[in-house]
Order: structure tokens, then C-alpha cells, then sequence
């Protein structure tokens, strides 16, 4: 799936959540694409998750409060929960187009900033109340508090607004991810070649003898070495010099 970070309402307030894709189907352990089943205008079924939500609700309620009696979990699973589920969102160019305009925004675009009063220190900007079908009206706050909220959806060091997961991974996108295109493309793989990443250096030349051609045993990723590299590095040099 890709998960995308959105932090921020209206308002400026914090309001931590995930707009996330996720595809109707997956990979098999033999490297090929297997649809889910079910109907084609859904993912999961709402009952279904209503099941599940409330499993994992209750479990983590345990874990959290041991000491709660066990009539109250005996009243949680007596009523039927209701998971909130939209219907579908149009088509999937519509979902891509939705979730782009999230990719690379900020907590509030300038537009949005009406005035800026030197003077007596405030900020006025226009909002949206989506508890009133969305009307629109104005907001206005001290230069210190609209700094400190702006201030809550800058991201810390190191840490992702946008992640990719599974055959979307940077892992998995360079050589097999071109393959899964083409089965969906309804092209045959007989024929197919894995594609073979291109060398980047051009510098093959022995820095010893300037004569012999350097042989490339192991390339490390993003993520670091393994912990055996020492062992497969081994076994492929005895299989070279063999």
C-alpha cells in the first residue's frame, strides 16, 4: 500500500492521521498477482471489519485495564459495532488525483492567509467548518499561538510523510515491479526477461594492476549490509575463482 501522513485540520489543530492505497490483491510466494475475491465495488466488507474492530478493541482494552470484570466485555460483544465506511470513491484516477493534493503540502497554503496585523500580533485565515457542509468562514489568533500550531506538523529528523509498502517498495520496484505491470497488462512472461539494473560507476579498472576488470560480489542497499554478508561474500568468490 502507500500511507500518506496528513497531521492537520482546518484549524491548525493536530489531527494525526493516514489517507492510504491499498491494491485489491496481492503477490503470491511465486512472484505472481492473485486478485482478491469478493465483489468488485469493495474492499473489505463492513461487517467484516466491524468483527475485526471490535476483536482488536477488546483485546487491547485487556491488556490495557486487567482488572475490568469480565461483564463488561460480555455487554461489548452482545451488540452488533459499526465500523464508519464511505462508499466508493469513483473511480481509482479519482482516489490518485484526492490524495496528490496531500503528498507535498503544508499545514496552511498562503491563500488561506487573509491578514497580518503587526500591531496587535495576530493572524486571521479563512477555514472550513465540515460540520456545516463545509462552510466557510475566518479564524483569528495571536502570532504565537498560529506559530506554535504551524509548529505542531513540522516533521522531526529522518521521519517519512509518505511510505510505500509491499510490491511497492523500494525493494521490490526496480526489478519486479515492471513484471507485475506487464501480468496486468495481459502480456505473457515466457518470453520476458527480469530487467537488469544498469551499472552506475564507470570506473572497472583494478586500481592495482590497472589492467584487470573489478567484479561487483555484493551491493549493499539503503538498509545496510546483512548480518552473514562475510558468508555470502565467501561463497561468491569461490564461486567465481571456480
Amino acid at each position: 500500500m502507500i500511507a500518506v501522513l496528513h497531521s492537520w485540520g482546518q484549524n491548525l489543530g493536530l489531527h494525526p492521521h493516514l489517507h492510504c492505497i491499498v491494491p485489491k490483491g496481492g503477490v503470491s510466494k511465486a512472484g505472481f498477482w492473485k486478485k482478491g475475491t469478493g465483489k468488485d465495488d469493495f474492499l473489505f466488507s463492513v461487517k467484516a471489519m466491524s468483527f475485526k474492530f471490535r476483536g482488536l478493541f477488546a483485546s487491547k482494552l485487556r491488556k490495557a485495564l486487567p482488572h475490568l470484570p469480565k461483564s463488561l466485555y460480555d455487554d461489548l460483544f452482545r451488540h452488533n459495532w459499526v465500523v464508519y465506511s464511505k462508499p466508493p470513491f469513483g473511480r481509482p484516477e479519482h482516489v490518485i488525483e484526492y490524495l496528490g493534493r496531500y503528498t507535498h503540502k503544508i499545514a496552511i497554503s498562503n491563500h488561506r492567509i487573509l491578514s497580518i496585523d503587526k500591531e496587535n500580533g495576530t493572524v486571521a485565515f479563512s477555514l472550513k467548518v465540515y460540520r456545516k457542509g463545509g462552510k466557510k468562514t475566518m479564524i483569528t489568533l495571536d502570532t504565537k499561538e498560529f506559530i506554535r500550531r504551524f509548529q505542531l506538523h513540522i516533521l522531526p529528523k529522518g521521519f517519512t510523510r509518505i511510505r510505500h509498502y509491499g510490491f511497492l517498495s523500494s525493494s521490490w520496484k526496480k526489478e519486479r515491479l515492471p513484471l507485475l505491470q506487464l501480468q496486468l497488462a495481459d502480456v505473457g512472461l515466457k518470453h520476458i526477461e527480469p530487467p537488469v539494473a544498469e551499472e552506475k560507476s564507470l570506473h572497472h579498472c583494478c586500481p592495482s594492476c590497472k589492467k584487470k576488470t573489478l567484479v561487483t560480489l555484493l551491493t549493499f542497499g539503503s538498509r545496510g549490509p546483512p548480518k552473514n554478508y562475510e558468508q555470502i561474500i565467501n561463497r561468491k568468490l569461490l564461486k567465481y575463482n571456480a
